[in-house]
């Protein structure tokens, strides 16, 4: 078989998925810093009007989230294709789906924005204009704290039962990614039904091992690479299938 490390392609390739999967990871919980609780607030309304500059900042830093949430499931297609087509391009799909949703997300808030900066005055105006403000941010809470991430959560599945089944990086990595992302999918699944999507003790403990995982596995791509597989294309019979 091809050995990835030996490839400059593919070298190339895992030191920029490790660059991209510490970008995206820092961008994702930055996103939270400009504007702090701001949303949370009774008075979220008044607060943003005089808040440009934190809206735009971040908007900017969840641009960022988006780009290299799609460009690792990018990075890592010509890799994962080697041993299953199918589920590479599906990791994709989803990753980009991911960052589409994100971006949502980025437009409901720079929509308030502007509803908050144009509000009138006067009590019947006010709470037409709450009522605008309160679906926009529905729309970036349903986005970014529940699409967004299932759709995360079933992309890192594919391309972590790829990497466990050709071994191109260390199996108790990949366990600790499958194990990780299916928490994080049920924390996910959890704050729909709760509708609580901020950073509740649940959320917040379910997601510690997949954010910790992707930060090792990113210093594992940048200073190991991936390893020389041993294991030739997954068998179709072999992929999980949604189909009883």
């Amino acid at each position: 078989m091809t050995s990835y490390r030996g490839n400059p392609v593919y070298r190339g390739n895992a030191i920029a998925v490790g660059v991209l999967f510490i970008a995206c990871s820092a961008a994702s919980i930055l996103s939270a810093v400009p504007l702090g609780s701001t949303l949370d607030e009774p008075g979220y309304l008044g607060t943003l009007a005089v808040s440009n500059d934190q809206v735009v900042l971040t908007a900017l830093i969840e641009l960022v989230w988006a780009a290299t949430g799609a460009g690792i499931a990018i990075g890592l297609y010509p890799v994962l294709r080697e041993h299953s087509p199918a589920l590479a391009l599906g990791s994709v799909a989803a990753r980009v789906v991911e960052g589409v949703f994100v971006l949502v997300g980025t437009l409901s808030l720079l929509a308030l924005l502007t509803v908050s900066q144009q509000a009138p005055a006067g009590a019947a105006a006010s709470a037409s204009s709450r009522a605008t403000g309160d679906a926009l941010l529905a729309v970036r809470d349903w986005a970014l704290g529940f699409v967004g991430l299932l759709a995360f959560g079933i992309g890192a599945l594919l391309y972590y039962y790829v990497f466990y089944a050709s071994r191109v990086v260390p199996r108790w990595l990949s366990v600790w990614g499958l194990v990780g992302a299916a928490l994080m999918v049920v924390a996910t699944i959890h704050s729909g039904f709760t509708q609580d999507f901020g950073f509740s003790t649940v959320t917040t403990v379910l997601n510690i091992p997949i954010g910790l995982q992707e930060l090792v596995l990113a210093v594992w791509l940048i200073v190991r690479g991936f390893k020389a597989s041993t294991a030739g294309p997954i068998a179709p019979s072999a992929v999980p299938s949604m189909v009883p």
